[in-house]
């Protein structure tokens, strides 16, 4: 069965930091991608991490204009990725999704709440 299991969700105040994953039930995954849905508006990208070809193959990784310089996503291992975010602000509030693309199937996890507070 193919799923993927978002963590890391909270309440910080702005200029915090909150570390969000992604776990896949498969190591057979090569996209994966952040989307946030603040309240009362659709889902946007936030992130995304394409896995090299290769193991030496560095990832490529794109971010939205509103989060860059501030998140960071990584592979953390062969089924998980990460989405480090730090000096958060309130506007970055919402709900994160996980997407990944796992053994030809596009997957979408069941999100995990980030609050952030002025």
């Amino acid at each position: 069965q193919l799923y993927l299991v978002e963590s890391g969700g909270g309440s910080v105040q702005a200029g915090g930091s909150l570390k969000l994953s992604c776990v896949a039930s498969t190591t057979y995954c090569y996209d994966w991608s952040w989307y946030r849905q603040p309240p009362g508006t659709e889902r946007e990208f936030v992130s995304k991490l394409t896995r090299g070809v290769r193991p030496s193959y560095a990832d490529s990784v794109t971010y939205a204009d509103s989060v860059k310089g501030r998140f960071t996503i990584s592979h953390f291992n062969a089924n998980t990725v990460d989405l480090q975010m730090n000096s958060l602000e309130p506007e970055d509030t919402g709900m994160y999704y996980c997407k990944a693309t796992c053994r030809g199937v596009n997957l979408w996890g069941q999100g995990t709440q980030v609050t952030v507070s002025s």
